[in-house]
């Protein structure tokens, strides 16, 4: 019988969990503070974490960065083409960002789990190519 890894923690597994929820944060409760806190988070860390710690600063600020350009850039431009005063603008706005954000939050969990798992997550099309060494995560 092998020996159970419960209670074996993955380095860089807590600041990976924290990138997580300052990702989901900036999606839901506080749009801009918690990116300023996520973007410092990496900008102080990013050399001294682990592989796993790395790849979800990674991901989290790079899918950040993208979302903001999907919901701001993408709905201007939808108000701009088809005008402040039309139904069906405001059909399609609301459509479009109700679909790309709740996709986002969506990736946003699936990738805290995978924080709190201790594995790796690349976001699909937003996200960055996975930090070297991050396939090679063994349990400690």
């Amino acid at each position: 019988m092998q020996p159970s890894d419960e209670g074996r923690a993955v380095p860089g597994a807590a600041i990976a969990v924290v990138a997580e929820i300052l990702y989901l944060a900036n999606l839901l409760i506080a749009p801009g503070f918690a990116f300023a806190l996520l973007l410092l988070l990496f900008l102080h860390r990013r050399r001294d974490v682990p592989p796993l710690a790395r790849s979800h600063l990674e991901q989290t600020l790079s899918a950040s960065l993208w979302a903001g350009l999907l919901l701001i850039l993408v709905a201007s431009l939808i108000l701009v083409l088809g005008g402040m005063h039309g139904a069906h603008t405001w059909v399609i706005l609301i459509l479009y960002f109700t679909l790309c954000h709740s996709t986002l939050v969506v990736f946003g969990a699936y990738g805290l789990a995978k924080a709190m798992a201790g594995q790796c997550w690349r976001y699909p099309l937003v996200g960055r190519p996975l930090a070297r060494g991050c396939r090679e995560i063994r349990w400690q």
